[in-house]
């Protein structure tokens, strides 16, 4: 098994903010300049699932299997003979907002998946939580 994780934590935003953002998977590509098209099928909930298209990658389906509203959300990419669970958390503090993404890759294989994809979305969240950032201060809370 192998497991990376980033965290930060801002003053500059909410968890609704950053919720209500990181949610609208189908305006991914708007904020995250690795994505060239994403796209929830019915809504954003557990079993559900949503199509992501990197930007120079082939379509992935990936499944959402825990949401816990603005707090956390889990999502689950299979590959053969590994799994990758991308974890999302957002966490109060006396510091401020702690936002965290957890990655996780098991399998038989997942040396094989930490090296052609893993290792490339951990290196590339720095930038997407940056980015997540400035994108959520515009969401107004309701």
């Amino acid at each position: 098994m192998w497991t990376k994780s980033y965290s930060v934590i801002t003053t500059e935003i909410t968890k609704e903010q950053i919720w209500k953002l990181t949610t609208d998977i189908n305006n991914w590509k708007k904020w995250d300049d690795t994505v060239e098209h994403s796209e929830l099928i019915g809504e954003f909930k557990v079993g559900n699932y949503f199509i992501l298209k990197p930007k120079g990658g082939p379509r992935i389906k990936i499944k959402l299997i825990e949401i816990l509203e603005n707090k956390k959300f889990t999502d689950l990419t299979t590959f053969p003979f590994a799994k990758m669970y991308g974890e999302h958390t957002y966490e109060e503090t006396k510091e401020g907002l702690k936002i965290c993404v957890t990655m996780t890759v098991k399998g038989i294989l997942s040396f094989l998946w930490v090296k052609l994809v893993a290792k490339e979305i951990v290196n590339h969240l720095p930038t997407d939580i940056e980015n997540q950032i400035k994108n959520a201060k515009k969401i107004n809370n309701e």
